[in-house]
């Protein structure tokens, strides 16, 4: 059986200063190394007798830094995909989170709320956000290896599982899943049915 495990990367030094993350590139703060090392040890317990494993990840300094020690707990190397990045805010982008909520418009409830514009000069839409990150997921689902390791963002995790189970990136505009820093998704796929199931939502046993 195919095994993903999507990690959003724990606590940034963005998350404490009040910040919008997006691709402002802060790091991980010195709680946020720590739960990345007890990531990296529950993930090497559930797949020390797994064989290949592969770890792609944002490139992105905070989820680089995870995937790094991942990777080495794991002793396998990393690709990064810059399509596996948050969400950019454009110009919020490390500004504090209160320029951005002054400035924000919020998607309609119905109608266009892929391609709205929330205001904020330079800043994504949720189409560009989904559309890229679909593409991360099919490149990584090209891979022969049948455990692999994903680390991204809160924001983007949501697509990740929505291009894993199919969802059409036109009928995403209303999805959302709330992930923790340092979370583990499990994401599993039968050899019979070929069934894509998320077998366990945003864990975080391992952080306790």
């Amino acid at each position: 059986m195919r095994e993903l495990y999507v990690v959003t990367h724990p606590e940034a030094t963005h998350h404490v200063d009040g910040l919008v993350g997006g691709w402002y590139d802060s790091d991980l703060t010195d709680r946020g190394a720590a739960h990345a090392e007890r990531i990296a040890a529950a993930l090497a317990g559930r797949l020390s007798e797994a064989g290949v494993v592969d770890v792609f990840s944002s490139d992105l300094l905070r989820a680089r830094r995870t995937a790094e020690i991942l990777g080495q707990r794991l002793g396998v190397g990393v690709v990064l995909d810059p399509d596996l990045r948050e969400k950019s805010y454009g110009e919020a982008g490390g500004r504090p989170q209160a320029w951005l909520d002054e400035r924000f418009v919020p998607p309609p409830a119905v109608g266009e709320r892929m391609r709205h514009d929330e205001g904020i000069p330079g800043a994504e839409t949720k189409w560009e956000l989904a559309v890229r990150t679909y593409a991360a997921v099919h490149r990584i689902l090209r891979s022969e290896a049948v455990h692999q390791v994903v680390v991204t963002h809160g924001g983007t995790a949501t697509f990740v599982l929505a291009a894993w189970i199919g969802m059409p990136v036109d009928a995403a505009g209303s999805v959302g899943c709330r992930f923790t820093p340092g979370g583990i998704t499990v994401l599993r796929e039968d050899d019979h049915f070929h069934n894509r199931w998320i077998v366990r939502l945003d864990d975080v046993d391992h952080l306790r």
